[in-house]
């Protein structure tokens, strides 16, 4: 095993999904059409949610949201500096700013006490939308955010890219808020290869965006070309865009749907090895766990001041080891392009900062073997050992 590199993430894929490709391929029809239909009535059966919409990325997902609550050039959303790109710049593609949140000191997830505190210093009322980020499946204090933003007047857009199947006491993550989006990119807990889904239960907000999927057309293309009305009647309503999730994807992520509360489990399991093993040494912390966890990534935060090198030196040695490692996430006050636009530096977000220095993504995926867990767990621990001051 000490030469072979354990993969970062792999997806669980099998026969039926096989199957259900070439299914797909025999058809005849490819793009959007019964498959994504169906595929949307079967998760929004497994959330709950009212309505839901499947879409090409959980970043068109966003941008299909924030354009559903009206947010545009001259408004605001309020999110994370610990989170991808994407949640960000969805909302910059509608000509929308950021402003930014720092997050809990002892989570990766969005402080709704520093959310407050943004909302207060809003005195123009440009803040349309607050949008926490689920990271890692740990899901942020929804009760709390949603008492603020109906203090506030503003509305919550859940990424929940990181959330299915997290499921609290009180729902489903990305059913909590206003509106939710999930990703099926292919690191995440199912995966139509690359994909996303919509959830709300507001009918305004459904439509809007169904329309906006696809062009701003009143008309689904699987109704012009399979219905007995002529085809080529339709109208542009909306500026929409090019947003849809084609038939040979959601074939995929029916099939993913499925098997979702099983590799659900077996991703437990294998935290579960994680824990048990790294909870006996100080040079290591723990991720923070909570209600409804979906356990999307590991992140193992390392004890800087019992070691003798930095979390990057650490990460150098684990890839050396085998491991297919990551760090997540790069804070947006570190990129070129956020630093430059909103002159955010690493002191305005000090927990986001502490987080970020400390953090290694290890490999987590439901198909490990044994032995690769085992490597894994060797690996990290004869490292700090080897380390240890």
């Amino acid at each position: 095993m000490s030469q072979e590199k354990i993969k970062f993430s792999q997806a669980s894929i099998g026969k039926e999904e096989e199957e259900a490709v070439l299914r797909v391929l025999r058809s005849g029809w490819l793009t959007t059409g019964k498959e994504t239909f169906a595929f949307e009535e079967e998760f929004a059966n497994k959330i709950g949610a009212k309505h839901t919409l499947a879409v090409n990325s959980a970043t068109s997902g966003l941008m299909l949201a924030y354009n559903a609550l009206g947010i545009g050039t001259g408004d605001k959303i309020l999110t994370t500096p610990y989170t991808f790109a994407s949640t960000a710049l969805a909302a910059r593609h509608l000509g929308a700013e950021i402003v930014y949140a720092d997050i809990e000191k002892d989570s990766y997830n969005i402080d709704p006490a520093a959310i407050e505190k943004a909302l207060k210093e809003d005195k123009n009322h440009q803040i349309k939308a607050i949008v926490p980020v689920h990271i890692a499946g740990n899901v942020c204090r929804m009760q709390e955010i949603n008492q603020i933003a109906q203090k506030y007047g503003v509305k919550v857009v859940e990424d929940a890219a990181h959330a299915f199947p997290s499921k609290t006491k009180d729902g489903f993550a990305g059913n909590l808020g206003d509106i939710g989006v999930f990703s099926f990119y292919a690191t995440k807990t199912i995966t139509t290869a690359e994909g996303g889904m919509i959830a709300t239960n507001n009918p305004e907000y459904a439509e809007k965006m169904r329309v906006n999927r696809l062009h701003g057309i009143n008309r689904p293309i699987w109704d012009r070309y399979t219905s007995d009305k002529a085809s080529w009647e339709y109208d542009v309503v909306d500026e929409g865009y090019k947003c849809n999730l084609p038939d040979i994807l959601s074939a995929i992520g029916r099939e993913q749907l499925k098997k979702a509360d099983l590799l659900f489990e077996k991703r437990k399991k294998i935290v579960c090895r994680f824990n048990q093993a790294f909870k006996e040494y100080d040079f290591l912390t723990l991720p923070p766990d909570g209600d409804g966890n979906a356990w999307h990534l590991y992140l193992l935060r390392i004890n800087q001041s019992k070691l003798n090198i930095n979390r990057n030196q650490f990460g150098a040695e684990l890839q050396e080891a085998g491991l297919g490692i990551s760090m997540h996430f790069i804070p947006h006050y570190r990129f070129t392009y956020f630093k430059n636009r909103y002159g955010l530096k690493p002191e305005d977000f000090a927990n986001a900062e502490n987080q970020y220095q400390a953090t290694i993504t290890l490999p987590l995926w439901p198909d490990m073997n044994d032995e690769q867990v085992e490597h894994v767990i060797n690996a990290v621990i004869q490292t700090g050992k080897q380390h240890y001051v």
